[in-house]
């Protein structure tokens, strides 16, 4: 990531995982035909949502992080070749454990 994004609040970015091209049958698919992808790698982490109480909320993902996330989530960023999502940590489906 040549520009570094530093996300605020409760926010996080996901570089998105691009899905495979091809089915299980060996059919190569145009992008037309592409699912928009839903799974990324969280590469930065906002210091969590402030609390009335002026306190932070701790974060439950971390760069490193795999993670699922809704369809329509967060908003598309591109920076030089790369495709990342910005989105709130609510947004986040779930975290991908090995």
């Amino acid at each position: 990531m040549g520009s570094k994004l530093r996300p605020l609040d409760d926010y996080v970015v996901i570089k998105v995982m691009e899905e495979e091209e091809r089915t299980e049958g060996g059919i190569v698919l145009p992008d037309t035909a592409k699912e928009k992808p839903q799974k990324g790698k969280v590469v930065a982490v906002g210091p969590g949502k402030l609390l009335k109480n002026g306190e932070r909320a701790k974060m439950s993902v971390k760069v490193g992080d795999v993670v699922l996330f809704g369809k329509y989530a967060g908003s598309e960023v591109r920076l030089g070749d790369e495709e990342y999502q910005i989105m709130h940590e609510t947004e986040v489906l779930a975290v991908l454990e090995k």
